[in-house]
Protein backbone atom coordinates (compact mmCIF):
# COMPACT_ATOMS: atom_id res chain seq x y z
CA UNK A 1 0.00 0.00 0.00
CA UNK A 2 1.72 3.53 -0.91
CA UNK A 3 1.62 5.75 2.04
CA UNK A 4 -0.10 8.74 2.20
CA UNK A 5 1.49 12.09 2.79
CA UNK A 6 0.92 13.43 6.27
CA UNK A 7 -0.35 16.89 5.03
CA UNK A 8 -2.69 15.14 2.06
CA UNK A 9 -6.50 16.05 2.46
CA UNK A 10 -9.09 13.23 2.31
CA UNK A 11 -12.36 14.20 0.20
CA UNK A 12 -14.78 14.13 2.68
CA UNK A 13 -17.65 11.21 1.97
CA UNK A 14 -19.90 12.94 -0.33
CA UNK A 15 -17.44 14.70 -2.20
CA UNK A 16 -17.72 15.10 -5.89
CA UNK A 17 -14.12 15.32 -7.35
CA UNK A 18 -15.26 16.53 -10.38
CA UNK A 19 -17.02 19.40 -8.73
CA UNK A 20 -16.86 22.66 -10.87
CA UNK A 21 -16.08 21.10 -14.42
CA UNK A 22 -18.70 21.35 -16.99
CA UNK A 23 -19.03 18.77 -20.13
CA UNK A 24 -21.32 19.74 -22.72
CA UNK A 25 -22.53 16.21 -23.73
CA UNK A 26 -23.90 15.67 -27.65
CA UNK A 27 -23.96 11.62 -27.52
CA UNK A 28 -27.08 9.41 -28.51
CA UNK A 29 -28.28 6.26 -26.60
CA UNK A 30 -25.33 4.51 -24.73
CA UNK A 31 -21.90 5.05 -25.36
CA UNK A 32 -21.60 8.80 -25.01
CA UNK A 33 -24.54 9.37 -21.95
CA UNK A 34 -22.84 6.05 -20.12
CA UNK A 35 -19.76 8.08 -20.31
CA UNK A 36 -21.59 11.49 -19.01
CA UNK A 37 -23.21 9.06 -16.21
CA UNK A 38 -19.80 8.45 -14.74
CA UNK A 39 -18.92 12.04 -14.71
CA UNK A 40 -22.28 13.51 -13.81
CA UNK A 41 -21.95 11.24 -10.34
CA UNK A 42 -18.18 12.05 -10.32
CA UNK A 43 -19.62 15.73 -10.00
CA UNK A 44 -18.82 17.20 -13.29
CA UNK A 45 -22.25 19.44 -14.56
CA UNK A 46 -23.15 17.40 -17.76
CA UNK A 47 -25.43 19.60 -20.28
CA UNK A 48 -27.40 17.00 -22.33
CA UNK A 49 -27.33 19.25 -25.60
CA UNK A 50 -30.33 17.75 -27.23
CA UNK A 51 -32.34 18.41 -30.75
CA UNK A 52 -35.43 20.20 -30.64
CA UNK A 53 -37.63 17.04 -32.64
CA UNK A 54 -37.12 14.41 -30.13
CA UNK A 55 -33.96 14.55 -28.22
CA UNK A 56 -32.15 11.82 -27.47
CA UNK A 57 -33.22 8.48 -28.72
CA UNK A 58 -32.93 6.77 -25.56
CA UNK A 59 -35.87 8.64 -24.45
CA UNK A 60 -38.03 6.51 -26.91
CA UNK A 61 -36.73 3.38 -25.67
CA UNK A 62 -36.98 0.68 -22.74
CA UNK A 63 -39.52 -1.82 -21.48
CA UNK A 64 -42.15 0.50 -20.88
CA UNK A 65 -44.05 2.23 -23.74
CA UNK A 66 -45.55 4.34 -21.85
CA UNK A 67 -42.45 6.39 -20.34
CA UNK A 68 -41.26 6.02 -24.04
CA UNK A 69 -43.88 7.97 -25.53
CA UNK A 70 -43.59 10.78 -22.84
CA UNK A 71 -40.02 10.73 -23.92
CA UNK A 72 -38.45 9.80 -20.38
CA UNK A 73 -38.06 5.67 -22.08
CA UNK A 74 -36.28 3.65 -19.16
CA UNK A 75 -33.43 3.73 -21.34
CA UNK A 76 -32.92 6.90 -20.92
CA UNK A 77 -33.72 7.09 -17.59
CA UNK A 78 -30.99 4.76 -16.29
CA UNK A 79 -27.70 6.94 -17.54
CA UNK A 80 -29.03 10.58 -17.34
CA UNK A 81 -29.50 11.32 -13.90
CA UNK A 82 -27.92 14.61 -12.52
CA UNK A 83 -27.79 15.80 -15.66
CA UNK A 84 -29.09 19.05 -17.26
CA UNK A 85 -30.93 19.19 -20.82
CA UNK A 86 -30.97 22.25 -23.31
CA UNK A 87 -32.52 21.59 -27.09
CA UNK A 88 -30.52 23.32 -29.69
CA UNK A 89 -30.05 23.02 -33.56
CA UNK A 90 -27.02 22.45 -34.18
CA UNK A 91 -27.60 23.11 -37.77
CA UNK A 92 -29.04 26.65 -37.39
CA UNK A 93 -26.56 29.30 -37.88
CA UNK A 94 -27.93 30.18 -34.30
CA UNK A 95 -27.49 27.59 -33.01
CA UNK A 96 -24.19 27.11 -33.62
CA UNK A 97 -23.43 30.64 -32.44
CA UNK A 98 -25.22 29.37 -29.19
CA UNK A 99 -23.17 26.05 -28.94
CA UNK A 100 -19.88 28.30 -29.19
CA UNK A 101 -20.77 30.31 -26.56
CA UNK A 102 -21.52 27.63 -24.18
CA UNK A 103 -17.97 25.93 -25.22
CA UNK A 104 -16.72 29.17 -24.24
CA UNK A 105 -17.47 28.19 -20.43
CA UNK A 106 -17.30 24.54 -21.04
CA UNK A 107 -14.44 22.23 -20.21
CA UNK A 108 -15.27 18.93 -22.05
CA UNK A 109 -17.22 18.66 -25.06
CA UNK A 110 -18.45 14.99 -25.66
CA UNK A 111 -19.89 13.81 -28.65
CA UNK A 112 -20.38 9.92 -30.72
CA UNK A 113 -21.53 11.41 -34.15
CA UNK A 114 -20.36 9.65 -37.18
CA UNK A 115 -16.42 11.10 -37.78
CA UNK A 116 -16.41 14.07 -39.72
CA UNK A 117 -20.58 15.24 -39.00
CA UNK A 118 -18.73 17.97 -36.38
CA UNK A 119 -16.50 18.98 -38.71
CA UNK A 120 -19.48 20.05 -41.58
CA UNK A 121 -21.13 21.52 -38.75
CA UNK A 122 -17.55 23.91 -38.09
CA UNK A 123 -18.12 22.63 -34.80
CA UNK A 124 -15.03 19.97 -34.56
CA UNK A 125 -12.21 19.99 -32.60
CA UNK A 126 -10.32 22.95 -33.90
CA UNK A 127 -12.66 25.00 -34.97
CA UNK A 128 -13.76 24.86 -30.54
CA UNK A 129 -10.29 25.40 -29.95
CA UNK A 130 -10.61 28.52 -30.80
CA UNK A 131 -13.26 29.27 -28.45
CA UNK A 132 -11.89 27.50 -25.91
CA UNK A 133 -8.07 26.58 -25.46
CA UNK A 134 -7.79 24.62 -23.02
CA UNK A 135 -10.99 22.31 -24.08
CA UNK A 136 -11.42 18.63 -23.38
CA UNK A 137 -13.14 17.14 -26.61
CA UNK A 138 -13.98 13.52 -26.88
CA UNK A 139 -15.19 11.51 -30.04
CA UNK A 140 -16.75 8.32 -28.99
CA UNK A 141 -17.31 6.05 -32.64
CA UNK A 142 -17.96 2.72 -33.53
CA UNK A 143 -13.92 2.41 -35.11
CA UNK A 144 -11.85 6.00 -34.83
CA UNK A 145 -11.62 8.89 -36.10
CA UNK A 146 -9.32 7.49 -39.31
CA UNK A 147 -9.18 4.37 -40.84
CA UNK A 148 -10.58 2.05 -43.37
CA UNK A 149 -13.83 1.64 -41.60
CA UNK A 150 -14.06 5.06 -40.07
CA UNK A 151 -17.34 5.46 -41.85
CA UNK A 152 -19.37 2.35 -41.54
CA UNK A 153 -22.29 2.74 -39.25
CA UNK A 154 -21.50 0.51 -36.00
CA UNK A 155 -24.02 -0.93 -33.57
CA UNK A 156 -22.68 -2.55 -30.09
CA UNK A 157 -23.67 -5.92 -31.80
CA UNK A 158 -21.49 -4.94 -34.76
CA UNK A 159 -18.83 -3.70 -32.43
CA UNK A 160 -19.07 -7.74 -30.67
CA UNK A 161 -19.03 -9.43 -33.78
CA UNK A 162 -15.82 -7.97 -35.43
CA UNK A 163 -13.99 -7.76 -31.99
CA UNK A 164 -13.68 -11.44 -31.88
CA UNK A 165 -15.82 -11.05 -28.80
CA UNK A 166 -18.56 -13.04 -30.02
CA UNK A 167 -16.62 -15.72 -31.33
CA UNK A 168 -15.57 -16.95 -27.34
CA UNK A 169 -19.02 -16.42 -25.99
CA UNK A 170 -21.11 -19.17 -25.67
CA UNK A 171 -20.71 -23.04 -26.12
CA UNK A 172 -18.54 -24.99 -28.49
CA UNK A 173 -22.23 -25.59 -30.28
CA UNK A 174 -23.87 -22.49 -29.57
CA UNK A 175 -20.95 -20.10 -30.63
CA UNK A 176 -20.94 -16.94 -31.38
CA UNK A 177 -23.02 -15.44 -28.77
CA UNK A 178 -23.99 -11.75 -28.48
CA UNK A 179 -23.04 -10.94 -24.78
CA UNK A 180 -26.34 -10.27 -22.77
CA UNK A 181 -26.25 -6.48 -22.37
CA UNK A 182 -24.50 -3.78 -24.79
CA UNK A 183 -21.12 -4.72 -23.33
CA UNK A 184 -19.34 -2.88 -26.26
CA UNK A 185 -21.40 0.59 -26.07
CA UNK A 186 -20.83 0.31 -21.97
CA UNK A 187 -16.76 -0.71 -22.39
CA UNK A 188 -16.70 2.60 -24.91
CA UNK A 189 -18.37 4.78 -22.41
CA UNK A 190 -16.27 3.48 -19.72
CA UNK A 191 -12.51 4.21 -21.80
CA UNK A 192 -13.98 7.67 -22.79
CA UNK A 193 -14.80 8.83 -19.03
CA UNK A 194 -11.23 7.10 -18.02
CA UNK A 195 -9.34 9.08 -20.87
CA UNK A 196 -11.23 12.75 -19.98
CA UNK A 197 -10.48 12.31 -16.24
CA UNK A 198 -6.84 12.20 -17.46
CA UNK A 199 -7.02 14.70 -19.61
CA UNK A 200 -9.12 17.14 -17.20
CA UNK A 201 -5.60 16.46 -14.79
CA UNK A 202 -2.86 17.05 -17.24
CA UNK A 203 -0.72 19.98 -17.03
CA UNK A 204 1.61 21.69 -19.33
CA UNK A 205 5.12 23.20 -17.95
CA UNK A 206 3.15 26.53 -17.42
CA UNK A 207 0.72 25.05 -15.08
CA UNK A 208 -2.18 25.21 -17.39
CA UNK A 209 -4.31 22.60 -18.60
CA UNK A 210 -3.48 21.81 -22.58
CA UNK A 211 -6.14 21.08 -25.32
CA UNK A 212 -6.77 17.55 -25.92
CA UNK A 213 -8.60 15.64 -28.70
CA UNK A 214 -9.61 12.38 -27.38
CA UNK A 215 -10.56 9.55 -30.66
CA UNK A 216 -12.51 6.69 -28.68
CA UNK A 217 -12.88 3.84 -31.04
CA UNK A 218 -15.77 1.11 -29.10
CA UNK A 219 -14.03 -1.62 -31.38
CA UNK A 220 -10.32 -1.16 -29.85
CA UNK A 221 -11.91 -0.24 -26.32
CA UNK A 222 -13.49 -4.07 -26.58
CA UNK A 223 -10.74 -5.72 -27.66
CA UNK A 224 -8.30 -3.86 -25.47
CA UNK A 225 -10.22 -5.66 -22.65
CA UNK A 226 -9.94 -9.09 -24.18
CA UNK A 227 -6.45 -8.69 -22.97
CA UNK A 228 -6.01 -12.76 -21.74
CA UNK A 229 -7.69 -14.31 -24.56
CA UNK A 230 -5.65 -12.04 -27.36
CA UNK A 231 -2.49 -12.56 -25.64
CA UNK A 232 -2.52 -16.49 -25.89
CA UNK A 233 -2.96 -15.75 -29.73
CA UNK A 234 -0.13 -12.80 -29.70
CA UNK A 235 2.01 -14.42 -27.53
CA UNK A 236 1.67 -17.78 -27.40
CA UNK A 237 0.11 -18.39 -30.70
CA UNK A 238 -3.36 -20.00 -29.20
CA UNK A 239 -6.42 -18.93 -31.34
CA UNK A 240 -9.05 -18.36 -28.78
CA UNK A 241 -12.37 -20.08 -29.10
CA UNK A 242 -15.80 -20.72 -26.93
CA UNK A 243 -15.75 -22.70 -23.95
CA UNK A 244 -19.20 -21.68 -22.78
CA UNK A 245 -19.26 -21.28 -19.04
CA UNK A 246 -15.66 -22.83 -18.19
CA UNK A 247 -12.87 -21.14 -17.29
CA UNK A 248 -10.22 -21.35 -20.09
CA UNK A 249 -7.03 -21.16 -17.43
CA UNK A 250 -8.29 -23.37 -14.76
CA UNK A 251 -10.45 -26.40 -13.66
CA UNK A 252 -12.82 -27.09 -11.68
CA UNK A 253 -13.68 -23.28 -12.88
CA UNK A 254 -17.25 -22.76 -14.81
CA UNK A 255 -20.45 -23.63 -13.82
CA UNK A 256 -22.34 -26.64 -12.97
CA UNK A 257 -25.36 -28.28 -11.91
CA UNK A 258 -26.63 -28.91 -8.75
CA UNK A 259 -29.77 -30.65 -7.14
CA UNK A 260 -31.28 -27.14 -7.08
CA UNK A 261 -29.75 -24.33 -9.50
CA UNK A 262 -26.74 -23.47 -11.01
CA UNK A 263 -23.13 -22.88 -9.26
CA UNK A 264 -20.11 -21.67 -10.22
CA UNK A 265 -17.02 -22.50 -8.74
CA UNK A 266 -13.29 -21.25 -9.42
CA UNK A 267 -11.10 -23.50 -7.65
CA UNK A 268 -8.03 -21.63 -9.61
CA UNK A 269 -5.60 -22.71 -7.11
CA UNK A 270 -3.82 -26.39 -6.49
CA UNK A 271 -5.23 -25.73 -2.71
CA UNK A 272 -8.51 -24.55 -3.81
CA UNK A 273 -8.89 -27.43 -5.83
CA UNK A 274 -7.77 -29.80 -2.81
CA UNK A 275 -10.72 -27.97 -0.56
CA UNK A 276 -13.30 -28.76 -3.32
CA UNK A 277 -12.73 -32.27 -3.16
CA UNK A 278 -12.60 -32.48 0.51
CA UNK A 279 -15.67 -30.27 0.82
CA UNK A 280 -17.51 -32.60 -1.67
CA UNK A 281 -16.65 -35.42 -0.12
CA UNK A 282 -14.45 -37.10 -2.80
CA UNK A 283 -10.88 -36.34 -1.46
CA UNK A 284 -9.49 -39.17 -4.01
CA UNK A 285 -10.01 -37.15 -6.72
CA UNK A 286 -6.80 -34.90 -5.47
CA UNK A 287 -4.59 -37.97 -6.61
CA UNK A 288 -6.30 -39.28 -9.69
CA UNK A 289 -3.82 -38.75 -12.30
CA UNK A 290 -6.32 -37.47 -14.68
CA UNK A 291 -7.07 -34.38 -12.37
CA UNK A 292 -3.65 -33.88 -10.10
CA UNK A 293 -2.15 -30.77 -11.50
CA UNK A 294 -3.37 -27.83 -13.34
CA UNK A 295 -2.48 -28.86 -17.08
CA UNK A 296 -4.00 -32.83 -16.86
CA UNK A 297 -7.39 -30.92 -14.93
CA UNK A 298 -7.46 -28.67 -18.43
CA UNK A 299 -6.81 -31.69 -20.19
CA UNK A 300 -9.94 -33.98 -18.50
CA UNK A 301 -11.87 -31.21 -18.00
CA UNK A 302 -15.27 -32.90 -18.93
CA UNK A 303 -14.43 -35.99 -16.73
CA UNK A 304 -13.74 -34.21 -13.60
CA UNK A 305 -17.23 -31.96 -13.69
CA UNK A 306 -18.91 -35.23 -14.17
CA UNK A 307 -17.24 -36.38 -11.43
CA UNK A 308 -18.35 -32.93 -9.37
CA UNK A 309 -21.84 -32.86 -10.68
CA UNK A 310 -22.80 -36.44 -8.87
CA UNK A 311 -21.92 -35.39 -6.12
CA UNK A 312 -23.72 -31.46 -6.39
CA UNK A 313 -26.63 -33.01 -7.15
CA UNK A 314 -27.63 -34.29 -3.59
CA UNK A 315 -27.80 -30.45 -2.43
CA UNK A 316 -28.91 -27.14 -3.46
CA UNK A 317 -26.85 -24.46 -4.77
CA UNK A 318 -26.94 -21.83 -2.40
CA UNK A 319 -26.17 -24.24 0.51
CA UNK A 320 -22.69 -25.88 -1.49
CA UNK A 321 -21.92 -22.13 -2.11
CA UNK A 322 -21.71 -21.70 1.65
CA UNK A 323 -19.70 -24.92 2.32
CA UNK A 324 -17.44 -24.15 -0.40
CA UNK A 325 -16.29 -20.48 0.77
CA UNK A 326 -16.24 -21.37 4.53
CA UNK A 327 -13.62 -23.76 3.02
CA UNK A 328 -11.90 -20.54 0.75
CA UNK A 329 -13.18 -22.19 -2.40
CA UNK A 330 -14.67 -19.46 -4.35
CA UNK A 331 -18.07 -20.39 -5.28
CA UNK A 332 -21.35 -18.83 -5.50
CA UNK A 333 -25.18 -18.77 -7.02
CA UNK A 334 -25.94 -18.10 -10.62
CA UNK A 335 -29.02 -15.40 -9.69
CA UNK A 336 -31.64 -13.71 -12.08
CA UNK A 337 -31.22 -9.71 -12.47
CA UNK A 338 -33.89 -9.74 -9.86
CA UNK A 339 -32.42 -11.61 -7.12
CA UNK A 340 -28.88 -9.77 -8.15
CA UNK A 341 -30.48 -6.47 -7.09
CA UNK A 342 -31.71 -7.76 -4.07
CA UNK A 343 -28.75 -9.51 -2.99
CA UNK A 344 -28.01 -8.01 1.36
CA UNK A 345 -24.55 -6.65 -0.33
CA UNK A 346 -25.93 -4.65 -3.14
CA UNK A 347 -28.79 -3.30 -0.82
CA UNK A 348 -25.71 -2.61 2.00
CA UNK A 349 -23.63 -0.70 -0.30
CA UNK A 350 -25.99 1.80 -2.04
CA UNK A 351 -25.40 0.64 -4.96
CA UNK A 352 -29.00 1.80 -6.39
CA UNK A 353 -30.40 5.58 -6.25
CA UNK A 354 -33.44 6.69 -5.80
CA UNK A 355 -35.85 9.20 -7.06
CA UNK A 356 -39.13 9.69 -5.97
CA UNK A 357 -40.24 13.16 -7.93
CA UNK A 358 -39.16 13.00 -11.93
CA UNK A 359 -40.74 15.84 -13.53
CA UNK A 360 -42.80 13.53 -16.48
CA UNK A 361 -42.90 10.53 -14.75
CA UNK A 362 -45.61 8.65 -13.12
CA UNK A 363 -43.36 6.74 -10.69
CA UNK A 364 -40.35 6.12 -8.65
CA UNK A 365 -37.23 5.76 -10.83
CA UNK A 366 -34.06 2.95 -9.61
CA UNK A 367 -30.91 3.56 -11.53
CA UNK A 368 -27.66 1.98 -10.63
CA UNK A 369 -24.80 4.24 -9.47
CA UNK A 370 -21.32 3.47 -10.90
CA UNK A 371 -19.89 1.16 -8.45
CA UNK A 372 -17.02 3.08 -6.61
CA UNK A 373 -16.95 4.48 -3.63
CA UNK A 374 -15.21 7.54 -2.46
CA UNK A 375 -13.49 7.72 1.32
CA UNK A 376 -16.81 5.32 2.24
CA UNK A 377 -19.85 6.89 0.12
CA UNK A 378 -21.32 5.93 -3.03
CA UNK A 379 -21.08 8.56 -5.64
CA UNK A 380 -24.54 10.29 -5.89
CA UNK A 381 -26.19 12.84 -8.03
CA UNK A 382 -28.68 15.74 -7.11
CA UNK A 383 -31.31 16.02 -9.22
CA UNK A 384 -33.22 13.27 -11.32
CA UNK A 385 -33.11 12.76 -15.18
CA UNK A 386 -34.16 15.95 -17.24
CA UNK A 387 -37.07 16.36 -19.57
CA UNK A 388 -36.36 17.28 -23.03
CA UNK A 389 -35.08 20.91 -22.63
CA UNK A 390 -35.91 21.03 -18.86
CA UNK A 391 -32.69 23.52 -18.14
CA UNK A 392 -32.74 25.12 -21.33
CA UNK A 393 -33.59 29.03 -20.54
CA UNK A 394 -31.87 29.03 -16.99
CA UNK A 395 -28.82 27.42 -18.83
CA UNK A 396 -29.00 29.91 -21.71
CA UNK A 397 -28.94 32.67 -19.01
CA UNK A 398 -26.68 31.83 -17.28
CA UNK A 399 -24.37 32.61 -20.37
CA UNK A 400 -25.59 35.75 -20.94
CA UNK A 401 -28.71 35.48 -22.88
CA UNK A 402 -31.78 37.94 -21.83
CA UNK A 403 -34.98 36.63 -22.36
CA UNK A 404 -36.16 38.39 -24.94
CA UNK A 405 -33.29 36.81 -27.07
CA UNK A 406 -34.08 33.36 -25.48
CA UNK A 407 -37.76 33.85 -27.16
CA UNK A 408 -35.85 34.72 -30.00
CA UNK A 409 -34.24 31.93 -30.09
CA UNK A 410 -37.17 29.76 -29.58
CA UNK A 411 -39.25 31.40 -32.36
CA UNK A 412 -37.00 30.90 -34.89
CA UNK A 413 -36.26 26.97 -34.19
CA UNK A 414 -32.99 26.87 -32.58
CA UNK A 415 -34.29 26.02 -29.45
Amino acid sequence: MVARPADAQSLRPGARPLAGVRVLDLTNVLAGPFCGHQLAHLGADVIKVETPDGGDLARQLGADPDLNRLLMGVSFLAQNAGKRSLTLNLKHPQGKQVFRRLVGGADVVLENFRPGVMARLGLDFEALKLQNPRLVYCAISGFGQDGPMRDLPAYDQIVQGLSGLMSITGARETAPYRVGYPVADTVGGLTAAMAICAALAARDPSGQRPAALIDVSMLESVIATMGWVVSNFLIAGKVPGPLGNDNFTASPSGTFRTGNGPLNIAANKQSQFVAACEVLGVPGLADDPRFASREARLANRDALKTEFERVLAGDAAQSWAAKLNAAGVPAGSVLSVPDALGQAQVLARELIETFDDVPGVDRQVRIARPGVRIDGAPLSVTSPPPRLGEHGRALLREVGYADDAIDALANEGVI
